[in-house]
């Protein structure tokens, strides 16, 4: 199965140029606030895309999906996949996705220390591919100027001791794009837009 992992696209998302894959995975923060006018030519131009299965979840700029949720959803086309800590299984393969993130500012589906864990606890142990917004303590997480680690410690522990997926894609902090490898899962920061908010980052395509 060949994964084409893209993510924080913000609007720009028509710029960049998608390679063939099977599964077409966005991890988030497609908008700059999650107005109808930005989701609607997101979720048209994402439903047009040629891969067979196409999943995203939202971010902490996509605001529709949190604040009028039943309108958000009613506005997916047939055909995506939607995601909010729940999954879905895709010949096989188990796939879990989570919008949440470490509270910064007021953002969409930001959870504080006492209760970020919640979402992480409800992933099933046999999960395959991870979909989160923000990435795990210490993996691809550095922010600029100074390389401060910025995911949650949290999830990272769920995956060090109680999670095994294959893969975990993932966006949010723009500085990290990238992957790695490391006992057997491949992390991968999918941000599209650099910390400029410049669309210089290509997808990354992972092969199960």
């Amino acid at each position: 199965m060949k994964i084409v992992c893209v993510s924080d696209t913000h609007n720009r998302h028509a710029e960049g140029q998608l390679p063939p894959g099977d599964v077409l995975i966005h991890a988030g923060d497609y908008s700059m606030q999650g107005h109808v006018a930005e989701t609607e030519p997101f979720l048209s131009w994402f439903a047009a895309q040629p891969h067979r299965y196409k999943i995203f979840i939202a971010g902490n700029h996509d605001f529709i999906f949190e604040k009028r949720r039943q309108k958000a959803r009613a506005m997916v086309p047939e055909g995506v996949i939607y995601l909010e800590d729940e999954g879905v299984t895709l010949d096989g393969v188990k796939v879990w996705g989570s919008p949440v993130t470490p509270t910064f500012l007021d953002w969409a589906f930001n959870r504080g220390p006492a209760t970020i864990g919640d979402s992480w606890n409800i992933i099933p142990d046999d999960t395959d591919v991870l979909i989160t917004h923000g990435p795990a303590y210490g993996v691809l997480d550095k922010v600029l100027p100074y390389g401060e680690e910025v995911g949650c410690p949290k999830l990272r522990a769920a995956l060090d001791s109680r999670l095994h997926p294959k893969l975990h894609v993932f966006g949010h902090i723009h500085e990290g794009y990238g992957q790695m490898i490391d006992n057997g899962l491949t992390s991968v920061n999918a941000s599209f837009l650099d910390h400029r908010y410049l669309p210089v980052n290509a997808p990354v395509v992972v092969t199960l």
